[in-house]
């Protein structure tokens, strides 16, 4: 890759195995606003950007080199051989042939962990537009004001400490429904040391599950989604309705089959690339109406 300063913007050339929009729509992320095609801001790390993409460009508007380096490479995943990744998955596996080769500039980003965590309990049994909805709510009532791009003010998802101030009647009125106890008890587990990022780093799969599943409410799905998009778990498999009846379609005959079936089929076809596997195949998947 090719990065340079133009006109107060930095760009990067020569990007491969990636394509913006697919990746910042394909669930994984709820701080996402399109602009048009190919062109979004994005609000992460307390940081505001506005990123565009032209074939292989990256533009990263008003932006400096150092921040792109440091923020917006590693949070898009760029330094990463998907082309690698990709060709391992369909020589293991040639029914994801059709799911990579739609979704192919899918890539998995590397999220705030405290966000994901929350956020990932706010999406359960809700739509994204839905979950977009609360997020910035609460973002706008407890966030930092970043900036603005074309007029739109945007802010910083709360950090930890804020969120302690969060009863669950002020979760409540935000529409968090059901979740807001299991808010409370996250943001408490975060603000007393039982969990956070860095203890993850040296603990298996296995432990790192049952870590997040102590949290009231979380359960297997949203604990893969928080290890798969923050913690770095690239061979988690979240397994929601739309993976289940996926999976189900493809190997399974259309047939039910318990997650825990799932689960283990994607263990021994995908490993250790499971969570790459999951992204293509859930985006290709809800956006055909697979097995619905």
């Amino acid at each position: 890759m090719k990065i340079y300063n133009k006109k107060n913007n930095i760009i990067i050339e020569g990007v491969e195995d990636f394509n913006l929009s697919q990746t910042l729509e394909c669930g994984q992320c709820f701080r996402f606003y399109k602009q048009a095609q190919n062109d979004y801001v994005v609000v992460a790390y307390k940081k505001l950007l506005h990123i565009e993409q032209k074939d292989c460009t990256l533009i990263f508007h008003n932006c400096d080199v150092n921040t792109v380096k440091n923020i917006w490479i590693p949070y898009f995943d760029l330094s990463t051989d998907y082309g690698y990744i990709k060709d391992f998955l369909l020589k293991k596996d040639n029914k994801l042939q059709k799911a990579i080769h739609e979704k192919e500039g899918v890539r998995i980003l590397n999220q705030e962990f405290h966000e994901m965590l929350i956020s990932f309990i706010i999406s359960q049994n809700k739509q994204i537009p839905h979950i977009k909805q609360i997020i910035n709510r609460l973002s706008e009532e407890y966030g930092e004001l970043l900036g603005e791009v074309n007029g739109k003010k945007y802010y910083s998802f709360p950090d930890v400490e804020i969120l302690k101030n969060i009863t669950e009647e002020k979760f409540r009125e935000l529409k968090t429904g059901f979740r807001a106890p299991y808010l409370v008890d996250a943001v408490h587990k975060l603000n007393t040391g039982q969990l956070y990022s860095e203890m993850f780093r040296d603990i298996d799969e296995e432990t790192a599950r049952k870590k997040l599943m102590s949290v009231k409410g979380v359960g297997e799905k949203v604990a893969n989604c928080v290890m798969l998009f923050a913690l770095g778990y690239r061979n988690a498999f979240p397994v929601d309705v739309w993976i289940k009846r996926i999976m189900e379609t493809l190997y399974f005959n259309g047939k039910y089959t318990s997650k825990e079936k799932i689960s283990q089929l994607a263990e021994k076809l995908y490993a250790p690339y499971g969570g790459y596997a999951q992204q293509y195949l859930f985006f290709y998947g809800r956006d055909n109406s697979i097995g619905k």
